[in-house]
């Protein structure tokens, strides 16, 4: 199944990400767990982050040099990825599933996925909703809370709107 939100107008688009990449992010605030930066090696995109009790974090943000949207997981129990070789990937917000691809990578040795969208639209789908899970053909690989996520990516907007 593609894609179900109607926020989405295409596919989603995968690339190899400088937000992956990033190391030299700039802090904004804190809102609830999430924090909130800018990447100067996008754009200044903004993004938020957390890290959650499984081990894996999580960026959500704003590419201004490719004019996307992405979402980035880590986890160093995600020993298995390939750096730069793409991953079918399957979303489920409360419930409901989106499927995608995710390019692997590697941020100071932690595995990770980097997932870009076509739609900044479909962050904020994300953020509308309670829990998220990611799976891999293999199953389950991350389930967090997405309480709180609307507030911080809504304060992501107000840093991209000042960068």
């Amino acid at each position: 199944m593609m894609f179900k939100t109607t926020m989405m107008t295409a596919a989603v688009a995968v690339l190899v990400s400088g937000a992956a990449q990033a190391q030299n992010l700039e802090s904004w605030g804190t809102v609830g767990v999430w924090d909130v930066m800018w990447d100067p090696s996008l754009g200044d995109g903004c993004l938020i982050q957390s890290e959650f009790t499984d081990g894996s974090v999580v960026r959500i943000g704003f590419d201004n040099i490719e004019g996307m949207g992405y979402l980035t997981a880590f986890n160093g129990a995600w020993g298995d990825i390939e750096e730069g070789a793409t991953y079918p990937v399957t979303f489920t917000l409360d419930g409901e599933a989106y499927e995608g691809e995710a390019k692997g990578m590697y941020l100071n040795g932690v595995p990770g996925a980097d997932i870009y969208f076509d739609s900044e639209d479909f962050l904020f789908d994300i953020a509308a909703r309670q829990t998220m899970d990611l799976a891999n053909s293999e199953g389950s690989v991350m389930t967090i809370d997405l309480t709180g996520t609307m507030a911080a990516l809504e304060e992501a907007l107000i840093c991209q709107d000042a960068e």
